[in-house]
């Protein structure tokens, strides 16, 4: 039963479980990638479901692409879905302000980062009235600002000295008590930053950077801190450290390919860009169809990032200059629009193979922040976990607030 408040108190553990062994149970299907694959592993187990899926259009695939639960594929895929819509399932947390902000607020700040921000703010709801606010991976402090317009003072932390220079400027401009400091937030010294009487904030602090401040903000006693988590793979090492006494105990283990599967679904790319990254897509399979013939391993070749002007050559020549960058034989004149052809449909292959593995982007992702979640109960906190925005203006759009 899904309870109607924000997962809090034993709630948290008992998701944790339900989540933990629901991956555990299913890794042969979210684990191996259709992209670096031309079979998967789980396609002699469910060879219904892959014939159907690998019979399917690049069209139908995308249509389906941000909500795979709606897709009437044949077994187990339904059961699958059920079970991860349940477990996925989070409730926003309550609206506590709701104040009205001059517009001078939003100038220098993109409609759609502007509205996460106001969406962020809303739900923080502490027992007591935040001292100091503390933004952490700030930019140009645009949530800082947004949160200490009422006098509180504010204190930034951004390691680019532009968005620092930057962010100065306006917060004087607005008569703002705040202070914008260079700082790299994974250096040792970035513990002097912190103060007891500060409240953190992070909105889309990347891996390694929103651990850190929650690591360094219950160290320092801070009684408040406000953490919506963002791309957990950026991080330092090539698997993924837990940090909850039950993630440790957990048997999955998470490499950094594993936790790109959060981030697969994509909410705000526009016509062009999606154009151009399936162009890339479909060019790259094809060369991995090429590289397989010409060094005569079943194996997917890694690509380095290619700038977009790439993409403006002849696929012969866009072929024959990869080969050449990866060191590779010189391939032999062919019919290079049939070559093509096959990246195109292979990609068509690729994008529908990974609905399944799309039933466990969410779940993924709410185990991470259930770990991140126990971590800070453990260190004293009442933890509230919850939605902040609809999926629509952010797929990152968990808040965990913390209170001691």
């Amino acid at each position: 039963m899904i309870s109607p408040t924000p997962l809090q108190g034993p709630q948290l553990r008992e998701r944790f479980d339900a989540l933990d062994s629901f991956l555990l149970q299913h890794q042969y299907l979210w684990r191996p990638a259709p992209f670096t694959e031309l079979e998967l592993p789980w396609e002699t187990r469910h060879p219904e479901l892959a014939r159907w899926l690998r019979a399917r259009s690049l069209e139908e695939a995308d249509a389906i692409h941000n909500h795979p639960e709606r897709l009437p594929a044949p077994a187990p895929y339904p059961q699958l879905a059920e079970r991860s819509a349940s477990l996925s399932e989070v409730v926003p947390l309550p609206v506590a302000r709701s104040e009205s902000i001059p517009t001078a607020f939003t100038l220098d700040v993109p409609g759609r980062k502007w509205e996460q921000i106001e969406a962020f703010a809303s739900r923080l709801a502490f027992r007591q009235p935040p001292a100091h606010w503390l933004d952490w991976c700030s930019g140009k402090g645009h949530l800082g600002r947004r949160l200490a317009h009422d006098g509180t003072p504010l204190t930034c932390i951004e390691l680019d000295p532009q968005l620092v220079e930057s962010g100065q400027a306006l917060s004087l401009r607005l008569g703002l008590d705040a202070r914008h400091r260079q700082q790299d937030a994974l250096a040792d010294d970035a513990i002097a930053q912190i103060r007891p009487e500060h409240t953190p904030v992070a909105l889309h602090a990347c891996g390694d950077l929103h651990v850190r401040l929650m690591q360094l903000a219950s160290t320092l006693g801070c009684r408040q801190l406000a953490v919506a988590p963002c791309c957990y793979n950026r991080i330092q090492v090539p698997h993924y450290q837990p940090l909850s006494a039950a993630a440790r105990g957990s048997a999955l283990h998470l490499t950094q390919a594993d936790l790109r599967l959060p981030l697969s679904e994509t909410v705000t790319a526009g016509a062009r860009v999606r154009r151009q990254r399936d162009q890339s897509m479909a060019r790259r399979l094809a060369f991995d169809l090429l590289q397989r013939e010409l060094t005569g391993e079943d194996r997917y070749l890694p690509v380095p990032s290619l700038a977009s002007s790439w993409l403006d050559k002849p696929f012969a020549r866009y072929c024959r200059d990869l080969c050449a960058l990866r060191q590779l034989p010189a391939p032999a004149e062919r019919d290079w629009q049939v070559l093509e052809t096959a990246g195109w449909h292979r990609l068509a292959q690729v994008r529908n193979l990974e609905l399944p593995r799309s039933l466990f982007r969410r779940p993924l992702e709410l185990w991470l922040l259930l770990d991140r979640a126990l971590f800070l109960e453990e260190q004293g906190y009442q933890v509230r976990l919850g939605s902040f925005c609809d999926v629509r203006l952010t797929p990152r759009n968990i808040l965990l607030l913390a209170e001691r």
